[in-house]
């Protein structure tokens, strides 16, 4: 499907697709709406678009993927504008929207403090993205379903998008926006679900059980949903370190964070942030204010650690600083606590090792031996991390277009989001979002993303024209 702004016939946007500068986005989650919108509202001169995704229709990415109504994002509605300069973008569009004004009038006059759900920032999203199309008649947009398994060089600098369709076409400029890299996981091999007759059996001599793999939003999101479904069964939640969600504050937590130098070495710098929370804390702040005012030297910090210490961090440290920077409302986070404090709900520390016909295999920390856990069903929860294995991104490390963070987490990237090799940047590929993680401490987070987008747009726009400014 091809348009050309919402108004010109088809035969121009085909005629014009080809002497125009080419974008590709692979990927039409949040990641890759973020970059249309951003390209769009930013490269002021005539492109060619075009969204790849096999998934027909348009979400707000892993995160955002389920979307139902009672999903509540666990960002403030301050953290999640999609509009450069304009913080206060989602806040307008939600005072906008009577519907949803009179279902939260104590809000009223603004949202900015307050939690939504993940449908309602999803429709947000697409609104911006029909708005800034419907704005350029200069412009053409496709939408493809194709697989991309591929990316190589062709034709000089021009980027070869390799598909699982008839056509491979050329572009410009390729963004990498596939989240965790459009990877779904499935259970491994020789590790059969639990069948049916075995479900009914045990629920003839005992209550129904449930296992959720995970320690992070996805796995509260799970459960309560799960209760608010009318499940009234056992719950066990499965959790490598032992780690869940904290809360947010009730109100809001402006950052903080002390004037000081920071120290240089990890274990300094671990001490250095829990003492800076101390101090807020009895000063009448929270920790909370601390984290939030960490993550402006987050990215500095990372750069400065040794590959050792980044190790170390990961092993470590990184699912304890996972639980404390993506927290959860309030509210919810006081319906886990009850849950875990009535024994509905069970958290198990350990290494899941594999499915088996009634349940899983569990190594509980601290124990030589393996454990069977029997249930119902196991449902995993866990967030993927990006995955370098699939075709797409073992053609661009194989190309050499593209290497693996230091860390193996995922792509090596600027900050702009040009993919890097060697410390030299890779002309015209960009990764956004989750895909750079291992080089950029929280850009699985709106803001970062947001941000970045802009930031890459800003570069597609004086690439293309040298001479023109973007606006």
């Amino acid at each position: 499907m091809t348009v050309q702004g919402l108004f010109s016939a088809k035969g121009t946007a085909s005629a014009q697709a080809y002497v125009m500068p080419r974008i590709a986005v692979i990927g039409r989650g949040f990641s890759g709406m973020m970059m249309a919108i951003a390209l769009m509202k930013t490269v002021r001169t005539p492109f060619h678009l075009q969204l790849f995704d096999p998934n027909s229709s348009v979400s707000g990415g892993q995160a955002l993927a389920s979307g139902r109504s009672s999903e509540i994002l666990n960002s403030r509605v301050r953290d999640l504008s999609v509009s450069a300069g304009d913080p206060d973008d989602f806040n307008d569009w939600l005072c906008s929207n009577a519907t949803f004004r009179s279902a939260v009038p104590a809000a009223i006059p603004g949202f900015l403090q307050i939690f939504v759900p993940k449908s309602i920032f999803s429709d947000y999203v697409y609104q911006r993205f029909s708005e800034a199309l419907s704005s350029r008649r200069d412009i053409t947009v496709q939408v493809s379903a194709e697989t991309v398994i591929g990316l190589r060089r062709s034709h000089g600098d021009r980027v070869l998008v390799e598909s699982a369709g008839a056509s491979n076409p050329l572009f410009d400029t390729v963004i990498l926006a596939t989240g965790y890299g459009m990877s779904d996981r499935a259970p491994h091999s020789g590790e059969p679900v639990a069948t049916p007759t075995a479900v009914r059996a045990r629920r003839l001599v005992s209550r129904p059980h449930t296992v959720l793999l995970g320690s992070g939003l996805r796995v509260v999101d799970r459960l309560l949903q799960m209760r608010d479904n009318g499940y009234g069964g056992q719950i066990t939640i499965v959790s490598k370190h032992g780690f869940l969600p904290q809360s947010h504050t009730r109100s809001n937590a402006d950052p903080v964070f002390p004037a000081e130098a920071m120290p240089g070495s990890l274990s300094e710098i671990v001490r250095f942030i829990r003492r800076a929370c101390e101090n807020a804390e009895a000063n009448e702040q929270s920790w909370q204010s601390v984290m939030n005012g960490l993550r402006k030297h987050a990215r500095s910090l990372w750069r400065s650690l040794p590959a050792g210490q980044k190790q170390q961090f990961n092993r470590h440290l990184r699912a304890l600083y996972d639980s404390h920077r993506n927290r959860l409302p309030e509210a919810l986070h006081v319906r886990l606590k009850q849950e875990l404090a009535e024994g509905n709900t069970l958290l198990r520390r350990g290494q899941f090792l594999r499915r088996t016909p009634t349940g899983l295999t569990l190594k509980p920390t601290g124990q030589q031996g393996a454990e069977q856990i029997y249930a119902d069903e196991v449902i995993d929860c866990r967030c993927q991390e990006p995955d370098l294995d699939t075709p797409l991104m073992r053609s661009l490390i194989g190309a050499g277009l593209a290497m693996p963070d230091e860390l193996g987490l995922g792509l090596a990237v600027e900050a702009t989001g040009a993919l890097s090799v060697d410390g030299r940047t890779t002309e015209g590929l960009f990764a956004i979002g989750p895909l750079g993680l291992g080089s950029l401490p929280d850009i699985d987070l709106v803001p970062e993303i947001v941000t970045q987008a802009y930031t890459a747009a800003e570069g597609v726009a004086t690439r293309f024209y040298p001479q023109c400014k973007a606006v």
